[in-house]
């Protein structure tokens, strides 16, 4: 479904650091099974000079968050915690050589897990939960404190930016106006004038004719379906009218929770390669 870098393939196949650390004394939990994601990161630190002598991980997530947390394990070893917390999401992405937009909010959860560990190492209280931000997204249980700093520190500016970094809107649409004046209210605070927000799609030459346009969206619904097979499921092309493709999700993919956002990564994939504002339509949908 989505472009995964070498280095993401083998973070997520060859996991460096995963499972238990006995001799941990920092512990830094964040996420939830029943938000689909969940991190526990371990450091053993050195007493007599903060030093991270070892950092493991334990995940339960995709393969983005599998690799995120094995990438942050092998950033932060070696380093003092002040200089693991200059540590950002993006710098994970980085380390990765790039992950999907769709999958930056692995990232961010790395990040938080960081900063839990070493402030539980510290005895300070790290809220996980930002409790003095309004619950702003239900379905994935995100506050407003912390789509705030996540835009602040990524420059995002439109809500799918959001959802790609914090899940926030990913479910259902009922949040994206306080995202919207979320992302207004940051940008407003900021000197420098705001970055536009990216074009929806890339315009680029049209295939000649019909036939042309069905078999390169043919191709493109093939190279997803590798990975979507991966995880048990699949995706079939039902039909194309206009502006209108029609697919049908088959086996793990049918009822899945992130069944909305592998349909938009797809969505989005099919919109670049055709260099056209379509509309990808389920067939549950079509009536």
């Amino acid at each position: 479904m989505w472009d995964y870098t070498e280095k993401v393939k083998d973070h997520f196949f060859n996991p460096r650091n995963a499972g238990e650390l006995k001799e941990a004394n920092a512990v830094g939990e964040i996420g939830s099974i029943s938000c689909g994601d969940a991190l526990r990161l371990q450091l053993k630190v050195d007493p007599n000079n903060d030093i991270i002598l070892d950092a493991r991980f334990q995940t339960f997530g995709c393969g983005s968050a599998i690799a995120s947390s094995s990438a942050l394990t092998e950033m932060i070893k070696g380093k003092t915690l002040d200089e693991a917390l200059q540590v950002s999401n993006q710098d994970i992405a980085d380390f990765l050589d790039g992950l999907p937009p769709e999958k930056m909010h692995c990232s961010v959860m790395g990040r938080e897990a960081l900063q839990a560990a070493i402030a539980n190492y510290r005895g300070e209280t790290f809220h996980d939960d930002h409790e003095e931000g309004e619950l702003v997204c239900k379905c994935f249980a995100i506050d407003s404190k912390l789509i705030e700093d996540v835009v602040r520190a990524n420059q995002l500016t439109t809500v799918e930016q959001v959802t790609h970094y914090t899940k926030a809107g990913g479910a259902c649409a009922t949040c994206h106006e306080k995202i919207e004046n979320l992302i207004t209210k940051v940008l407003a605070k900021v000197e420098a004038a705001p970055a536009p927000e990216a074009p929806a799609f890339v315009v680029r030459p049209q295939p000649s004719g019909k036939l042309a346009r069905l078999k390169k969206i043919e191709a493109v619904i093939e190279t997803i379906r590798p990975m979507l097979q991966n995880d048990h499921g699949d995706i079939e092309l039902v039909d194309v009218d206009d502006m209108h493709i029609f697919v049908k999700l088959l086996g793990g993919c049918v009822g899945c929770q992130m069944e909305k956002m592998t349909l938009a990564g797809i969505e989005q994939k099919l919109r670049i390669e055709l260099g056209e504002p379509i509309q990808l339509v389920p067939v549950s949908d079509w009536g």
